[in-house]
Order: C-alpha cells, then structure tokens, then sequence
C-alpha cells in the first residue's frame, strides 16, 4: 500500500550519519544522495530524509511515527542501540508489547529532530 515515506531532518548530513547507523541492522542503506534528500532502502528508496532547515523540532506529544519492519526481535534490539548509539533518544525499549490481536515485539527511538520510529516483529512464540 505505502511505496516510500519521508521525514523533515534540519541537518542532512548529522541526519544521513545517524540513520546509516539506525537502519543497517534492519537491512537498510544509503542508495541515494541530493542535495536536499536522502534515499535509504534495500533495493529502491523506501525511506527519505528531506533537508527542512527552518524545522522545529517534532514535539513528543505528536503523536505521528514510522514503523519499520524487522525481521526478528534481535534485529529490533540492534536497530534501537544503533539508534540510541549515533544520537537518537529512547521513547520505548525494546520488548513484546501487549495487544488484544497479535504478538509483537518492537522498539522506539527518536532521532535527533524527534521524529519518532520504530522497529517491530511479530514472533511466532
């Protein structure tokens, strides 16, 4: 349903540090680079960071993030120190999450203009 999705940084390069380290355990990297835009995927952009320079930063009380797919919960855990590692912020540890549906297991950061992300799996046990 969701080709691509994009996210305002105020600084493209910090912002392309932090999330080359952030996405490479999920498998992601950096396929594309502009001038304003950054392209991050597996085999096509799936993921863009978009220089907004005047940005503020993203209040907590938002409510709006991303979710990212992993697949396993090793895969949540090393996404989240990466992210905690090159400057994000915790917003949620890593760990199963109750829900009257489905099992899941995920994690949430913020980077570093507060843009909230996660990683989550869904393991069979």
């Amino acid at each position: 349903m969701i080709d691509h999705i994009s996210v305002g940084v105020s600084d493209l390069e910090r912002s392309a540090r932090f999330y080359e380290v952030t996405l490479a355990p999920l498998g992601l990297s950096r396929l594309v680079t502009r001038p304003a835009t950054v392209g991050f995927g597996k085999s096509y952009p799936e993921f863009w960071i978009n220089l907004r320079a005047g940005i503020s930063p993203v209040p907590p009380e938002s409510g709006s993030h991303i979710c990212l797919r992993a697949k396993s919960a090793g895969e949540v855990d090393a996404f989240h120190a990466a992210a905690l590692n090159a400057g994000g912020s915790d917003d949620g540890a890593p760990g199963l999450r109750p829900h009257d549906r489905v099992r899941y297991y995920a994690a949430f950061i913020r980077d570093p203009d507060g843009n909230r992300i996660e990683a989550v799996t869904f393991p069979k046990e």
